[in-house]
């Protein structure tokens, strides 16, 4: 009888996210490639390895989502040509080794995603240089070998020196790099800054703050310190080069206890951002040093130590006006071993029906695409059917100004006796580059409808033309199609439209 009822309750939820369903929302997942977590596969080819990431690109697009968040710096070394690293051990089975036949795989992932209308948010880890003590997997060429004095040891993992300016030049030179070369949509931290703490050992840094406490008396507030001057960094860093090109941060899901700070969420948290990974969240968000904030909230409604309802309202209260997505932990769906929570109906339903309370909440991101993939719980099924089934644009992001997309122009039916194609002329912008996408919007009758309402829209595509017959919507009859432009700053332009007969 409880099962009916949760399964009734479910149904209904999924009833009002459809009827619902915003039209701007984030819909990611994440793709870690550490220890080969999602990919690739170890041992796999080239070519296993790109037909890989295209299926699990087009299982994301069949579920009308919209991006990804690609780990390609797992641990100080790249998932892309790199003069500044060298190739990850993860992707080739040895550090420094290149892909054979070579390719690049962020450069590939780009366009494939980009093709399909999902962004690439690229996810780097800042600190981390191993994460077992295994130094043998160090290339001899290493920045760790030539400049020793960077780097500590801490448990049985190798970090870079957070409290350093050689640190802090170097992350600056990698992801500028990144932005420079590549047509990311933004840069993405998760919630590894300094490390989560080992059992009675402390972090080796007792003579970096000697020599360098800039005026700290408190060794926590100098290492807090040091990680707030490089995000602020990294941030100016990103923007000079591209403007667009957004910095977003996914922390550990508890700030800090409200036993410590009165600010903080009425949890019991054994470790927190602010005193354990010297991370404070908050004040990048109310300096605008990061530009959206994704908070893991990995447990159960309900979760004593750790509430899900809790902290959804709290993250909600103190976004301080960026936007703020919901890490969801997709992977303990149906685990045996997790709390009955996990495996009684879908538990991510339930969090993402009580997301909908809360309109500071645009959006969520998957943790991890295998769990979309292999469609854990009916989750993909549940996404599909329910809250993603039509297609979302991106959210604008109210810390990046910019400027309006041009609508396009030229739009018209040509026919013929099998199909029909809508068709309107490229839209370039300044500098040469094309819009970010086309929006295709479909009304019935002679007029254009509601813009705002998802139901109407059909296709969100990248090319000028689409062809009526191809939509997973048949559409019979006299229509009004509009298309709008969205550029690179998430900017909607003006419709644009064309009524005619199918």
């Amino acid at each position: 009888m409880r099962n009916l009822l949760w399964l009734f309750v479910i149904l209904i939820c999924c009833v009002n996210s459809t009827a619902a369903q915003p039209k701007h929302q984030m819909r990611a997942a994440w793709i870690a490639t550490v220890t080969h977590i999602d990919w690739p596969s170890r041992y796999s080819t080239t070519a296993e390895q790109q037909q890989t990431m295209l299926d699990m690109l087009d299982t994301l697009a069949q579920l009308n989502m919209n991006a990804i968040i690609f780990q390609v710096r797992p641990t100080a070394d790249t998932f892309y040509q790199s003069d500044i690293e060298l190739w990850s051990h993860f992707l080739t089975g040895k550090q420094g080794t290149a892909p054979d036949p070579f390719y690049d795989p962020l450069a590939f992932t780009v366009e494939e995603a980009h093709r399909r209308n999902i962004e690439v948010h690229v996810w780097l880890n800042p600190y981390r240089v191993l994460n077992a003590d295994r130094i043998e997997l160090l290339d001899s060429t290493h920045l760790y070998y030539q400049h020793p004095h960077m780097f500590v040891k801490y448990g049985n993992q190798y970090y870079f020196n957070p409290a350093l300016e050689a640190t802090r030049i170097h992350l600056n030179r990698v992801v500028a790099d990144i932005v420079t070369r590549y047509d990311v949509d933004a840069i993405h931290f998760d919630d590894y800054f300094y490390p989560y703490p080992e059992k009675d050992a402390d972090f080796p840094d007792d003579d970096t703050f000697i020599a360098g406490s800039r005026g700290f008396t408190s060794k926590d507030d100098w290492r807090r310190d040091n990680v707030n001057l490089v995000i602020a960094q990294l941030q100016r860093t990103i923007k000079e080069i591209k403007p667009w090109v957004q910095f977003g941060i996914s922390p550990f899901g508890v700030w800090r206890n409200s036993d410590k700070d009165p600010r903080g969420s009425a949890t019991k948290a054994g470790a927190t951002n602010y005193d354990a990974l010297y991370a404070d969240i908050l004040k990048w968000l109310e300096d605008g040093d990061i530009d959206y904030v994704v908070p893991q909230l990995y447990w159960e409604i309900g979760k004593k130590v750790a509430d899900y309802a809790i902290l959804v309202e709290w993250w909600s209260r103190n976004a301080y006006n960026k936007n703020l997505y919901i890490g969801l932990f997709a992977n303990k769906l149906g685990d045996t071993k997790a709390d009955t929570a996990w495996t009684t109906g879908n538990e991510l339903m339930r969090q993402m029906q009580l997301n909908t309370r809360y309109p500071q909440v645009q959006g969520e991101v998957f943790f991890s695409i295998k769990s979309l993939v292999n469609n854990n719980a009916g989750l993909a099924d549940s996404l599909k059917n329910t809250f993603y089934r039509y297609p979302a644009l991106m959210p604008e992001n109210p810390a990046i100004v910019g400027e309006a997309s041009a609508p396009p122009a030229g739009m018209r039916l040509v026919k013929n006796l099998r199909q029909t194609v809508l068709v309107w002329d490229s839209v370039v912008e300044e500098g040469g580059k094309s819009v970010a996408s086309y929006v295709v919007y479909a009304f019935k009758g002679n007029a254009v409808g509601d813009l705002s309402n998802a139901a109407n829209i059909v296709a969100i595509t990248t090319g000028n033309q689409l062809n009526l017959k191809t939509l997973d919507r048949k559409l019979k009859g006299r229509y009004t199609f509009a298309v709008t432009t969205v550029n690179r700053y998430k900017k909607e332009s003006v419709p644009v439209s064309v009524t005619g007969k199918i």
